[in-house]
């Protein structure tokens, strides 16, 4: 690709420095930055030889030098942010989860489509060299008929009552955080679930702490997934069919190896990611590709499967009895 977009990047955070530190690492243009203070946004651009410092979201916008921004704030600024880049008539990447909950998504595809801009969530798992070599091994039957998902997200975080993580008011709990990972995991295999089982356990804050969800399909299809906060488990994951399974290595959701095993205990095949960076610019690429060849609903991953995904996360919500402030 040798017209490269100028990225923008919304926000300062741990998140925002991964994701600009793997598009610097893998040639990427990151043309500004913009924070809530200059001396935040200097230091950033300091970090990462990013020529325009902005000390607001509204002036990294308005900036004509920049084409697309990546959105990294807390969860319930996802919208608003968004919203923000479009009306300004850039192309906007929005770190998962896209929004608190299926109506601001629809409402941000909606303002996308009528700019005739790009809005696509932050899932970089999608775009992952192994997840892609999943999908090729489950499309060509190696598996045989794919029956079951089991994945893993737990981490043991802050116990700390003002951590983000356990702060409702910034959309925090394993759910949003974690749980988004094995749920978008279940949709790119399977699609929409006909039935949701979710139980959870919750923290003093009302953060939940930890969530199970066990979602079914057609032709008795399953995914059983457990995320978590407060404990940290194996973070494995299997694909599972009738004729073999996959067996993903720590940390499934990041560059890792997996292996195919027969039935017979046979191993078929095994997979090593090679990646620079943590591969977060993967999903770089594709937000560059999609405006390139103009197809701006998206393609791993459309904008309205991120709408779906969110609409069954509030559906896992509803049952847990998980609201947010404001909601």
């Amino acid at each position: 690709m040798t017209d490269r977009l100028r990225w923008g990047i919304l926000a300062t955070g741990g998140i925002a420095h991964a994701f600009t530190n793997d598009l610097k690492l893998n040639g990427f243009t990151v043309q500004a930055v913009g924070s809530r203070s200059q001396a935040a946004a200097d230091a950033f651009a300091a970090e990462f030889d990013i020529p325009n410092a902005h000390a607001s979201y509204e002036a990294l916008v308005a900036d004509p030098d920049v084409d697309v921004v990546y959105v990294s704030t807390p969860h319930p600024l996802h919208a608003a942010n968004a919203r923000l880049v479009l009306e300004a008539g850039k192309h906007v990447l929005v770190e998962k989860p896209f929004t608190v909950n299926a109506r601001e998504a629809q409402e941000i595809a909606d303002l996308a489509a009528g700019r005739g801009l790009l809005a696509l969530e932050a899932m970089w798992t999608r775009y992952l060299p192994h997840m892609v070599r999943i999908r090729e091994l489950i499309a060509d039957g190696a598996l045989g008929e794919v029956r079951t998902l089991i994945a893993d997200h737990t981490q043991k975080l802050s116990d700390d009552p003002l951590h983000r993580i356990n702060a409702l008011e910034l959309g925090g709990g394993a759910l949003l955080d974690l749980g988004i990972y094995p749920v978008s995991f279940s949709w790119d295999l399977f699609g929409a679930p006909l039935t949701i089982q979710s139980t959870a356990t919750f923290k003093r804050t009302g953060a939940d702490a930890q969530i199970a969800n066990l979602f079914a399909y057609d032709g008795g299809r399953v995914a059983s997934m457990l995320s978590a906060s407060d404990t940290l488990g194996p973070n494995t994951a299997a694909v599972i069919g009738t004729l073999a399974r996959i067996e993903i290595d720590r940390v499934w959701y990041t560059p890792t190896t997996f292996r195919v095993v027969a039935a017979d205990g046979t191993i078929v095949e095994e997979f090593r990611s090679e990646v620079t960076g943590r591969g977060m610019h993967f999903q770089a690429e594709a937000v560059e590709r999609l405006v390139a060849g103009g197809d701006l609903r998206g393609d791993l991953l459309t904008i309205d499967e991120t709408v779906a995904i969110m609409g069954t996360l509030d559906t896992i919500r509803e049952q847990i009895g998980l609201r947010y402030p404001g909601e």
